[in-house]
């Protein structure tokens, strides 16, 4: 890795450039603001705060893709806090252990790492679920605890997915045969629970009565006392290999718009009457989301 000292104490920072070579690390050193300001790229900058404030902004707006460790003699507004928010990472109070130096640095080469690795999983799973999430859902709606009916997961775990992006809730996603700690979730998180039809009847209740006063969706085939209940179709658009029987695109209609729009509304774009549309519930088990 490359690293960037910015220190005007050139015996400190031929110090930290020895010690931090003994862990591998490439150094570079600059004794002024004006060395730090070319267009080189470093994954670690090491910023002594007692550069010239305009200066010092500068820098730090120059390397703001870089890891920044601020080195400091005293924590203030103007060596900590104010160079935080303009995109800092971190600080280290002289004087210091070069191993407490280099646990920071491993710290955020970490974090930059996995901030990279979620990004690109975002993004794929993004693509993977975009054929699968359900059409016109209003997610401010959904309340939790909620099962959801699918005929395939796919599509529910494209709903878990699209929920989790829209509400700003982190999902932890479980197999129910396979076991699982609740304590490990996070606040401001949900757990979407898969294969909860895999486990025998008396499994089911006693999942289902534990998680009932909690932030969980569920795949599931039927309703339970004590959670919100869903169907949901498959949002793609028909092939003619897809062509449907009347009752059923009846059927479809009523499972994608129930919830946005009302009975009177749906009625009158299928030419039915809200009687025909509650007895089609009836008949297909179609409940409304309570």
């Amino acid at each position: 890795m490359r690293v960037l000292i910015v220190e005007n104490e050139i015996y400190l920072a031929q110090s930290i450039a020895s010690k931090l070579s003994e862990f591998g690390y490439s150094c570079e050193i600059a004794t002024h603001t004006f060395e730090a300001l070319r267009d080189d790229r470093y994954d670690v900058v090491l910023l002594s705060a007692s550069f010239n404030s305009n200066e010092f902004y500068k820098v730090i707006e120059n390397h703001k893709s870089s890891i920044i460790i601020l080195l400091i003699s005293y924590i203030s507004s103007d060596t900590v806090s104010n160079p935080i928010k303009a995109g800092v990472s971190d600080y280290i109070q002289k004087p210091f252990m070069i191993e407490e130096l280099v646990r920071k640095i491993k710290f955020f080469e970490s974090f930059k790492r996995y901030e990279m690795l979620n990004q690109t999983y975002d993004i794929m799973l993004e693509s993977a679920m975009l054929s699968n999430k359900p059409a016109n859902l209003d997610y401010k709606k959904i309340k939790l605890p909620l099962i959801i009916s699918s005929s395939k997961i796919q599509i529910s775990d494209g709903f878990a997915f699209s929920y989790a992006k829209e509400s700003g809730f982190n999902c932890k996603i479980v197999d129910a045969r396979v076991g699982f700690d609740v304590k490990t979730l996070l606040p401001k998180s949900f757990l979407y629970i898969r294969n909860i039809d895999e486990l025998d009847i008396k499994q089911q209740e006693s999942l289902l009565d534990y998680f009932k006063n909690s932030p969980v969706i569920i795949h599931g085939k039927k309703e339970h006392a004590g959670y919100n209940f869903m169907v949901l179709s498959h949002s793609r658009a028909a092939t003619m290999s897809d062509i449907l029987s009347i009752d059923e695109y009846v059927k479809q209609m009523i499972l994608l718009y129930q919830d946005i729009l009302p009975d009177t509304e749906i009625s009158k774009k299928l030419g039915i009457s809200r009687k025909s549309i509650w007895e089609r519930r009836k008949k297909h088990g179609i409940y409304r989301q309570k």
